[in-house]
């Protein structure tokens, strides 16, 4: 379950917004001025996500090593197609 709250709430609740996290592993997306700004996870869900955006990261950098020497608009149109062909596989 993800739950919302305002800094302010979040400020006057801080031990309870905690202990959903920590023990309901709930999520909490924390608001300022109506607009979400930030979010408590648990550390088990944090390190999946540090991990995805560390492979992410290694991904792009090998795509774009291996696209260095194509020009943009054939690399481009290289990887839709590829896409498209796993899309439809």
């Amino acid at each position: 379950m993800i739950a919302e709250m305002s800094a302010v709430k979040l400020r006057q609740n801080l031990g309870d917004a905690l202990g959903r996290v920590q023990y309901r592993r709930e999520s909490v997306v924390i608001t300022k001025d109506g607009r979400a700004v930030a979010a408590l996870v648990d550390v088990a869900t944090f390190e999946k996500i540090r991990a995805l955006g560390e492979r992410f990261d290694q991904l792009t950098a090998r795509v774009a090593d291996a696209y260095a020497d194509v020009p943009e608009d054939q690399g481009l149109a290289q990887i839709d197609a590829l896409a498209q062909a796993v899309r439809h596989a």
